[in-house]
């Protein structure tokens, strides 16, 4: 299964990491399932953005930012929308790699009594050490497992606290915005909806279907992959809401980081703290290399430089991102602010990149007979308009 699948595994893997446990939580927790709509939005598009970029990997053999630079025909044009792109990759896997480091450094510090500015300095390091000698693979799949382990006791634990399976519909039928949740929304979408995940995604479809001699079979691969991956990560983020509306909303419980690991109580007594440390620590820790590979595969591929060459300025990049998420976690930002507020960077963020997608999609030069179909492009724009909605939405609200 794993060789014929992949990419999709690992885009839901990297999003589902503390960002999506702490803005899920929070927003469960603060808002019942009042936000459960904005969590359904985002698993769907999602499905409709991340299908995108592994159809651009598959049929091309490139990465999103090669696509870019290889097929604007205006120089400036090019230079501009490569500019912008990795402008705003960098900034925002810098301020997704600190809470990606802060949440790991949280779930370890809650059963080993270490000072969480020196636990972020050294998942700091062992992340830097493993993107350079590039030997993460074995070590992804535990992390994955660990992950994917924690998920499921979740979802069980979802089910045995019963959930009010009423207001859930209620939210999906009658969309609201209660008051103070419009960032928590906008963040929803942002853990989501990953922007870099969407030249992760492309990067590794074209690497694992670069051999495929039947581009129809490897792009029916391909969505079955990209679709199981999402959906179930959309399903474990569903139940995590589920569990914190549940277990805090309406109630007299107090919500913070540490009682997070109250919701799994049901399931596991007494040791839930610590099931709780490990996986926020796993989410953590692959969520942290998937952010700086993405990085280096956007910034790699904007330049025409040899193989070597390549080599180099993927772990240059992928080190500064690091390096910059390291020195803020380790200066004391709270795990939980750093968390959020990478998700609401992400949730502007999304537009940019994914117009410059559906501008790649559209380009019957570059996919021939696999460009978007009408659908398609109406799901995207549909995408588009509704995240820049929310953000218009806060900018004029504050202004």
């Amino acid at each position: 299964m794993m060789k014929k699948f992949g990419p999709g595994l690992l885009v839901a893997a990297a999003f589902i990491g503390p960002g999506t446990i702490a803005t899920a939580s929070q927003a469960g927790a603060n808002f019942g399932f009042a936000l459960l709509w904005a969590l359904a939005f985002s698993v769907f598009a999602t499905c409709v953005l991340q299908e995108m970029a592994a159809r651009l990997g598959v049929v091309t053999g490139r990465g999103l930012t090669e696509a870019l630079r290889s097929h604007i025909q205006s120089k400036w044009l090019s230079r501009a929308a490569i500019a912008l792109v990795l402008g705003a990759i960098g900034f925002g896997n810098a301020a997704y790699e600190a809470g990606n480091i802060a949440g790991a450094s949280l779930g370890i510090s809650t059963v080993i009594f270490i000072d969480q500015d020196v636990l972020a300095l050294a998942i700091g390091l062992l992340a830097a050490v493993l993107l350079w000698i590039n030997k993460y693979r074995l070590l992804e799949g535990v992390l994955i497992a660990l992950v994917g382990l924690m998920s499921l006791v979740f979802l069980l634990t979802f089910l045995l606290i019963s959930p009010d399976w009423s207001a859930m519909v209620g939210s999906l039928l009658q969309p609201t915005l209660p008051e103070g949740s419009l960032l928590v929304a906008i963040a929803l979408i942002g853990t989501t909806v990953v922007p870099y995940n969407l030249f992760l995604h492309a990067s590794s479809s074209a690497k694992q279907w670069a051999d495929a001699a039947d581009k129809r079979e490897a792009l029916s691969l391909s969505r079955w992959d990209t679709g199981l991956s999402i959906s179930l990560g959309g399903l474990i983020s569903i139940a995590i809401m589920g569990t914190a509306a549940t277990a805090f909303f309406s109630t007299d419980l107090v919500y913070s980081a540490i009682t997070m690991a109250d919701q799994l109580e049901p399931l596991l007594g007494a040791s839930a703290k610590l099931f709780f440390a490990l996986g926020l620590f796993a989410a953590g820790l692959t969520s942290a290399i998937a952010a700086p590979m993405a990085a280096a595969f956007a910034v790699s591929g904007a330049f025409s430089l040899s193989t070597q060459g390549q080599v180099r300025l993927y772990r240059a990049v992928a080190l500064t991102i690091v390096a910059v998420g390291t020195l803020f976690s380790a200066l004391g930002t709270k795990p939980l602010v750093a968390i959020v507020f990478a998700q609401v960077f992400n949730g502007f963020l999304l537009p940019v990149v994914a117009i410059f997608l559906l501008y790649i999609m559209n380009q019957k030069r570059i996919l021939g007979a696999y460009v978007n179909g009408i659908l398609a492009n109406l799901c995207g724009l549909l995408v588009v308009l509704t995240v820049i909605g929310l953000g218009a939405w806060k900018i004029f609200g504050v202004l």
